[in-house]
């Protein structure tokens, strides 16, 4: 199959997306939108001028630029709009099913209450699950750069305020002078509570931060961790265990953790067998698309549509979603792998 004809199969490919941030979805267009409503001093309103905010210098900046786009998110209907239209992009790349991360920390500090917070989200994906056939659940994130405070109000509110589509607890933001040991207490009253745990790491640090997110978090899957390609021991533990990484080739490119695409560690992961899944993270702020990291996949593991249709089916596998959702949607993918191969 040459190279268009497998940009065409991924495009129709059904697909779950596992790491995907809120905010960080949104497109242009939206924070076009967002700025109007909200006048900005840092944030662009032209396309042209926020492809060039959106270069980013090194993983700090792309924090600062990221933090940006939080401020405009300050209504509910500013929720409610941009959940939706997340899933809607999502949707038109043939994802069926997303566990679109969060972070309500940010919301609440800018003054909207938890209560009609959730109450936008939870509106926005009934009426994405209605209208584009997408399935969403919800990950609730720590932003590891407002500290101690952020992780208290956060599984706050995943405890008393979760609704019943949420179904994980996670740690993003920066890695650095951020250790993962201080939230132990967080993860352990999250899975108390029956969450999964997916916390980041090992992506702007080494190794040593994917040990504590799995011996301290007890981590379930891995945000990134690109870093456990530094430890062959990481390696072998992950793929005993069947710890996934949620692998996002571009945002690693964007932040500079990765000097060239054809460097990065994902295929020596694979190779070590580490179960990897592919993902956007922020896919507008990087100038991606779910798609396209899939293409990048495809070209980094040598894969071919049986290749990616097994890649797109393991991320169902090892996503949260209830099985009835697991088996139609890895139903959908045979489905289509068989009638491209007819055809």
């Amino acid at each position: 199959m040459t190279g268009p004809d497998l940009t065409t199969f991924i495009a129709g490919l059904p697909k779950a997306e596992l790491h995907v941030h809120h905010v960080g979805s949104a497109s242009p267009r939206i924070v076009a939108d967002l700025v109007a409503r909200h006048p900005s001093p840092t944030v662009p309103a032209d396309p042209e001028g926020l492809r060039e905010f959106f270069t980013f210098s090194d993983f700090a900046h792309f924090i600062d630029v990221y933090l940006a786009v939080v401020d405009l998110v300050r209504t509910p209907e500013d929720v409610r709009l941009l959940t939706y239209e997340v899933a809607k992009d999502l949707a038109a790349q043939q994802v069926r099913y997303t566990e679109l991360t969060m972070t309500p920390y940010t919301s609440v500090r800018r003054g909207i209450p938890i209560e009609a917070y959730t109450e936008a989200i939870e509106d926005a994906r009934r009426a994405a699950e209605r209208d584009q056939g997408i399935v969403l659940r919800w990950i609730y994130d720590i932003p590891g750069e407002a500290g101690l405070e952020s992780a208290d109000a956060t599984i706050g509110y995943a405890v008393d305020h979760g609704p019943s589509s949420l179904v994980a607890f996670g740690l993003g933001g920066p890695e650095i002078g951020v250790p993962r040991p201080q939230f132990a207490p967080h993860f352990a009253r999250a899975r108390a509570a029956g969450l999964h745990s997916v916390p980041h790491a090992g992506e702007s640090t080494g190794p040593e931060t994917v040990w504590d997110a799995i011996r301290e978090l007890g981590a379930e899957r891995i945000g990134h961790g690109i870093a456990a390609a530094q430890d062959p021991a990481l390696m072998d533990y992950l793929a005993q265990h069947r710890i996934p990484l949620e692998i996002s080739p571009t945002s690693n490119l964007a932040t500079r953790l990765v000097d060239r695409i054809e460097e990065h560690p994902m295929r020596a992961l694979r190779d070590a067998g580490v179960v990897v899944t592919i993902n956007s993270d922020d896919p507008p702020m990087f100038n991606t698309t779910l798609n396209r990291e899939y293409a990048i996949a495809a070209d980094l593991l040598d894969l071919d549509p049986s290749g990616l249709a097994a890649l797109a089916t393991t991320a169902v596998e090892v996503s949260f979603a209830p099985d009835d959702i697991k088996q139609r949607v890895k139903g959908e993918i045979a489905a289509y792998l068989a009638s491209t191969a007819d055809g």
